[in-house]
């Protein structure tokens, strides 16, 4: 299609160097107090946090290991699985990197 590539399944259409030149950049993610977090880090909570459906909260300084950062639903970009609450999604503004 000209100067642009398709894609014959979905019909996206981009540059030929739009991922070299640096125009999807991938999201830098920190954590409350500025850090930079990856895939497989450590994170600990920071404040108190209420489960739907459940009569129990996530408690300040529970650990969640090897988080997997995502673009979930709104502002939560951690996807993790929380001991005794199973897998959910997380706000990188609750947690600090551990």
């Amino acid at each position: 299609m000209g100067a642009l590539l398709v894609c014959p399944e979905c019909g996206h259409e981009w540059e030929p160097g739009a991922v070299e030149s640096g125009i999807d950049e991938a999201r830098v993610i920190k954590d409350s107090v500025g850090n930079i977090l990856a895939d497989g880090d450590t994170v600990t909570v920071v404040k108190d946090l209420k489960v739907k459906g459940s009569a129990m909260s996530i408690k300040v300084g529970t650990k969640v290991r090897n988080i997997r950062l995502v673009d979930g639903v709104g502002d939560h970009d951690i996807d993790c699985k929380v001991d005794g609450f199973g897998p959910m999604q997380l706000k990188s503004s609750v947690v600090k990197k551990a």
